[in-house]
């Protein structure tokens, strides 16, 4: 009998549902671990993958690789994006959301300050994460990573 003829019981099946698979490898054997490596957290995990709209799923999985990326920054950068197959600059992240069932938001400013927003459909979601040298220099860095994971923590229902 090989895998693909492997009998699963009910619950077996739903747990490989509810399980996503990642899978990352770096050129540094000892490079920070990355999102695929380190355990989902129990916010994720209460919602099974299958039940969470392309959105609620990207945007969570965003929140991973944001707080991840903010974990490595020292104290005199922040968190940005880059608009990935464009020349139009980096929007430093001060928000994101989604709304059910396909899109995600980022909320914040550009590298000049002006007030930004991009709206992204889960089927064209490319995010590059860059670090920009804080806007104010006497004031603490900005980590929003840490406030999305907070959020999800408390709020069973995302």
């Amino acid at each position: 009998m090989n895998e693909t003829d492997q009998i699963q019981t009910s619950a077996e099946a739903a747990e490989a549902a509810a399980m996503p698979r990642a899978r990352v490898v770096h050129s540094d054997p000892n490079a920070p671990q990355s999102p695929e490596q380190k355990p989902l957290p129990a916010a994720l995990s209460r919602k099974p993958v299958d039940q969470k709209s392309p959105a609620e799923w990207a945007y969570e999985r965003l929140i991973l690789y944001i707080k991840n990326f903010e974990e490595q920054l020292d104290g005199e950068h922040e968190i940005a994006m880059g608009y990935t197959g464009s020349s139009t600059g980096a929007l430093r992240i001060e928000g994101m959301g989604f709304f059910d069932p396909d899109l995600v938001t980022f909320y914040g400013s550009d590298e000049a300050g002006t007030k930004t927003q991009l709206v992204q459909h889960v089927t064209q979601l490319n995010v590059m994460l860059r670090a920009l040298p804080k806007q104010k220099p006497e004031v603490a860095a900005t980590r929003i990573g840490f406030r999305l994971v907070d959020d999800l923590e408390s709020n069973s229902e995302t």
